[in-house]
């Protein structure tokens, strides 16, 4: 038995499927399902079953939960006391939602990098609102950056609003006002539509917009352009899109849930579960150096300086 397969077993049980897990951790399914084949074995027991409406603990699996979560939270202070020890950098595992992960959090990372002077191992990467939660929960994320999480949790998490902006909808500069209610319209989001926590995901539902009428793209940006040529309406937090509105490649569309006022957060664990770089980035969270990125974010970072919010080598543990 070791830490990867017990971890496994936690993301897989509270997030309900094999996919779901292998996406938080950023890796592939296949990976997920060995390090679970792995734990049944050593445990002589299914401990997960698939049925109809997803995954099933055993009543095995249900005992077992709660004691692994206990051991990776165990576990992850082991790994802070040595590395404290040898004068090793802290870990920083920041993950966030696709929005945020796309426009602000790479800049985020770089300054708080280069201007907070604290020594830390940075990584981030996207998950969706009820995948960021778990991931803070059982410490394989440090912070989380997206919609409020701190309610109902017996008080582990805490969430602290960051940034206000508003939440629009928008249309090419020169296209004309779709025609029928908003549930009738052509809509095009990002992963984030598809995100029942997500801004975009909650607006769709208000609108009763049903899934045949909702496009799905690989970023925000992508959404943009193809509003601005004409595919459909898209939302967008209103200070990310202004330059392609101030440009007349889009224009606002009032809808009777838009404007609405959004808020991100960043979420933690309670003060006595955090390390010393997760204050110090809450910290820079607060400055007026981060609310100037978040109002208007730069470039980001390359690629390959991109890196999933849960460092490889956990597999190897």
């Amino acid at each position: 038995m070791t830490v990867t397969q017990l971890s496994t077993f936690v993301l897989v049980a509270r997030l309900g499927s094999v996919g779901a897990a292998a996406r938080a951790l950023g890796v592939s399914e296949s990976a997920v399902s060995q390090a679970l084949t792995a734990l049944r074995t050593h445990y002589s027991d299914p401990l997960i079953r698939r049925t109809g409406g997803g995954m099933r603990l055993t009543p095995a699996g249900a005992r077992l939960l709660p004691v692994a979560s206990q051991m990776i939270t165990l576990s992850a202070d082991a790994e802070a006391a040595v590395r404290a020890a040898r004068g090793a950098p802290d870990e920083l595992r920041v993950v966030a939602t696709s929005t945020l992960a796309e426009f602000v959090l790479p800049s985020l990372v770089e300054a708080f990098a280069d201007r907070s002077g604290h020594r830390a191992e940075t990584s981030f990467g996207v998950a969706a609102g009820h995948e960021i939660r778990v991931l803070v929960e059982n410490r394989l994320a440090d912070v989380a950056l997206g919609p409020y999480l701190g309610a109902d949790h017996g008080g582990e998490l805490v969430s602290e609003p960051l940034f206000r902006t508003q939440l629009v909808v928008v249309i090419g500069a020169r296209s004309p006002r779709p025609p029928g209610p908003p549930p009738q319209w052509s809509w095009l989001v990002d992963s984030s539509g598809t995100d029942p926590d997500a801004d975009s995901g909650r607006l769709l539902r208000r609108l009763k917009v049903a899934e045949g009428h909702v496009w799905v793209f690989p970023n925000q940006a992508a959404t943009w352009a193809a509003a601005a040529e004409g595919a459909g309406v898209a939302p967008a937090l209103a200070h990310l899109v202004s330059p392609r509105i101030r440009r007349d490649e889009l224009r606002v569309l009032e809808t009777p849930a838009t404007p609405s006022d959004a808020t991100w957060h960043a979420t933690v664990l309670r003060a006595d579960h955090r390390s010393p770089a997760t204050d110090a980035f809450l910290h820079f969270l607060h400055t007026p150096a981060a609310t100037r990125i978040m109002r208007a974010p730069g470039a980001g970072v390359p690629p390959s300086r991109f890196r999933p919010p849960v460092h490889v080598t956990l597999w190897g543990a």
